[in-house]
């Protein structure tokens, strides 16, 4: 716009020079219509333009000198194509003042002006060749009494009417086009006030804008004294900007300026806007009493902005009070500075307020925020307690030529107490360093509630990707410490994350808290540059059972125990990462349970089975649980798969072992495992095949009875065999028994009547 200026003033005084060297050459003839041809060659021959004077030339010469002129037209530089017209100019001075070496103008009156200023891409504009054809001024001595010399300025009135003045800047690729350009004026003379009022319509291309202009004040100047105001000011503008429609634009107030003291002064300024933003309606209202600009000093009291916006998130408003300001480049001060807002929606509403008083230095570009209390505010029947009230008390330091901030901010935020340190380096690529201490949060009441899962299913959405490219910028080291934390309804104490991101790698280490009578600590990784992710985690000492209820609302397991994880993945979807995943898990726990069904009750109802039993699929029954005495397992995770074969649940009626796979990628499952029941009192037990598979949430239980049957009378029928042999070998031994007692006995009566004998025969032989 400042280029688009200066080509139009080079184009007006071009024109003027071209009306005043016409006039002051027709002046002097008696018939000035006759010299047209040799005007008309003389402007050929020293521009090389084309000048066409279609209208007739009317002379006065008393009581007033002046001229009128019909249609003038002048080409652009060797060419036919128009550069500027003018429908009728006339100027008219008055005699007698010029003898006495005043300049009164009766009247300039011009219509009809056109201007066609063009920019080419190179840099070069269609007045080139006239601007370098400015004559040499003859340089004159002053004369001493030089200011006796100056003409008095004196115009009885100014009136424009209906130009049209268009820039095309094709270097930029804007057109700025002003058109129905009017201006009238009173009597413009030293020290006298006069009228003045001017429209016009202007259109541009960068930005868009297409604006209906409206300006009227009252005038006065002093150009020895290099004096200027103007009383009574207002501007009305209506139209559009960028996607600003309806715009109504409305300024009023009193400017002055003194040139040699390099005072300037704005009185009684008032400023309303309104109109829609991209279909919003906005409103806008700034007053100034008085501000006042000193050379390099300014100072002004009791600034006032008001603004509101009317938008789909609601009714926005602000208001700014400024009571007092001063300053210069050196150093500034903005004593009592607020600033108000609050956001109307039908369900709640807040509020913020800002009150501190700015210090600083345009020169250095270093700012001070001192005093700094900001109070916020929410009001709604579903936040906690229907309202919601925080304040902050601290400070901060900016350096905008060193590109640096910092803050400091204690106080209440939401229902905790916060000490919270933060600075920033290099705005372009932030450096960014923060430490941050709170006593204890719980985020649940202030998250959406959660959404039922619907029956029927919805339409398959395809999966957005998320961008990791921002972390890739990140520079950024801090440490967050909270005393006790909620959040999805898990709890925590003595929570701990420091973060570490640079070179697109962010390292959270430690990830440390106390949870459910344990403990947790561990590391995540994540890389930008290959959306990668490493997760270590280890959970000692945890209760199981309150932990998964309030992290998942599951009822799966009981028990205290370890649980260690270390695990990675790759990719940019959610379904893309489970299906990445790969890295162990591990678990062991103590004096726990099985939720959902209890295996022990199955086994023991062995006696109420028939032979006609086979297997049976069950649901999972929430009251029901196996309990264990100790419970070990461990996975081994590829491709999103998890692999367990080393399951091994223990309890005093009971042994569990299987194997199986858990598809993470799919959110489903295929797990077998055997049930050993302890011995009885008559030595039995029994083995009972169970299946666990499915969707994650429709979960299948099979228990094969069939097998157990079998299990059983496997046991029975090598019992009965036991038995018999048993029996058998009993038989036999007592046969065995009997037939080496008959033979002993017929070896002892052997034995006696062989000695009988032998008795017999020694009685003989002593005889």
């Amino acid at each position: 716009m400042k280029t688009f200026v200066k080509y139009t003033l080079w184009s007006l005084l071009g024109i003027v020079a071209t009306a005043s060297t016409v006039l002051a050459y027709v002046a002097l003839t008696f018939d000035p219509n006759a010299y047209k041809p040799q005007i008309i060659q003389a402007v050929q021959e020293n521009t090389q333009r084309t000048l066409k004077l279609d209208g007739d030339i009317k002379l006065m010469f008393f009581p007033s000198v002046g001229a009128r002129l019909g249609k003038v037209s002048l080409s652009e530089f060797q060419s036919d194509r128009e550069f500027a017209s003018v429908a009728d100019a006339s100027v008219s001075l008055a005699v007698w003042p010029l003898l006495q070496k005043q300049m009164v103008v009766n009247q300039v009156n011009v219509s009809g002006v056109k201007v066609n200023v063009i920019k080419y891409k190179n840099g070069t504009t269609n007045l080139d060749d006239l601007l370098s054809h400015k004559p040499e001024a003859a340089q004159v001595a002053p004369s001493p009494d030089h200011k006796s010399s100056v003409v008095d300025f004196d115009v009885a009135s100014i009136a424009i009417e209906n130009c049209e003045l268009q820039f095309d800047d094709q270097a930029a690729g804007n057109q700025i086009r002003i058109s129905k350009l009017n201006l009238k004026t009173g009597r413009l003379t030293n020290a006298l006030p006069s009228p003045v009022k001017l429209s016009a319509h202007i259109q541009t291309t960068q930005p868009k804008m297409d604006i209906a202009l409206q300006i009227a004040t009252t005038m006065s100047f002093d150009i020895e004294r290099g004096r200027y105001t103007l009383k009574g000011m207002e501007l009305a503008a209506e139209g559009g900007v960028l996607d600003v429609s309806g715009l109504v634009l409305k300024l009023a107030g009193d400017a002055s300026a003194d040139l040699p003291s390099e005072n300037y002064e704005l009185n009684l300024f008032v400023l309303n806007a309104s109109g829609k933003n991209a279909g919003e309606p906005f409103e806008a209202h700034l007053t100034v009493p008085s501000i006042s600009l000193k050379r390099e000093d300014f100072s002004g009291v009791n600034l006032q902005l008001n603004a509101s916006l009317d938008g789909a998130f609601g009714k926005a408003s602000a208001a700014l009070d400024l009571p007092s300001f001063k300053g210069n480049m050196d150093k500034f001060s903005l004593q009592g500075l607020s600033l108000q807002a609050a956001l109307v929606q039908p369900e709640q509403s807040f509020s913020a307020k800002i009150d501190t008083v700015l210090i600083g230095s345009l020169k250095t570009m270093q700012f001070n925020l001192k005093d700094l209390n900001i109070a916020l505010k929410a009001n709604g029947d579903k936040l906690p307690g229907k309202v919601v009230e925080s304040s902050l008390k601290g400070s901060v330091q900016a350096d905008l030529e060193r590109q640096s901030l910092h803050a400091k901010f204690t106080g209440g935020l939401l229902q905790s107490r916060i000490k919270a340190e933060a600075a920033i380096k290099n705005f372009k690529v932030p450096v960014i360093r923060y430490d941050i201490e709170i006593d204890k949060l719980d985020v649940d009441p202030y998250l959406p509630p959660k959404v039922a899962k619907e029956a029927a299913p919805k339409a398959v959405v395809a999966e957005q990707p998320f961008d990791l490219s921002a972390l890739k910028a990140l520079n950024v080291n801090g440490s967050v410490r909270i005393g006790a934390f909620k959040a999805a309804n898990v709890k925590l104490t003595k929570l701990r994350v420091d973060l570490i991101a640079r070179d697109g790698i962010v390292n959270i280490e430690p990830l440390s808290a106390s949870l459910y009578q344990g403990a947790v600590n561990g590391k995540v990784r994540v890389d930008a540059h290959t959306s990668s992710f490493t997760v270590t985690q280890k959970l000692i000492g945890v209760e199981i059972a309150p932990l998964m209820k309030d992290a998942a609302d599951l009822e799966l397991a009981e028990g205290k125990g370890n649980v260690s994880l270390a695990v990675t993945t790759q990719g940019n979807t959610v379904s893309a990462l489970k299906k990445a995943l790969n890295g162990t898990v591990s678990v062991v726990l103590a004096d726990g349970a099985i939720r959902g069904i209890d295996l022990g009750k199955l086994v023991q109802g062995v006696q109420n089975l028939n032979k006609d039993s086979k297997a049976e699929t069950l649901g999972v029954d929430k009251g029901e649980k196996t309990q264990f005495s100790e419970f070990k397992a461990s996975l081994k995770i590829k491709d999103g798969v998890a692999h367990n074969d080393d399951l091994s649940v223990r309890s005093t009626v009971l042994r569990l072992s299987g194997s199986g796979d858990v598809d993470i990628g799919q959110d489903k499952m295929d797990y077998s495992a055997k049930v050993i029941m302890a011995k009885t009192d008559q030595g039995r037990t029994g083995s009972l095949p169970v299946r666990v598979y499915g969707p994650f949430d429709a979960i299948k239980i099979q228990v094969d009875y069939a097998e157990l049957l079998a299990d059983i009378a496997r046991q029975r029928l090598n019992e009965e065999k036991a038995a018999l042999k048993q029996k058998l070998n009993a038989q036999k031994a007592a046969a065995q028994s009997a037939a080496k007692a008959k033979l002993d006995a017929e070896k002892a009566a052997a034995k006696a009547k062989a000695e009988e004998k032998l008795r017999q025969g020694l009685k003989g032989l002593l005889k």
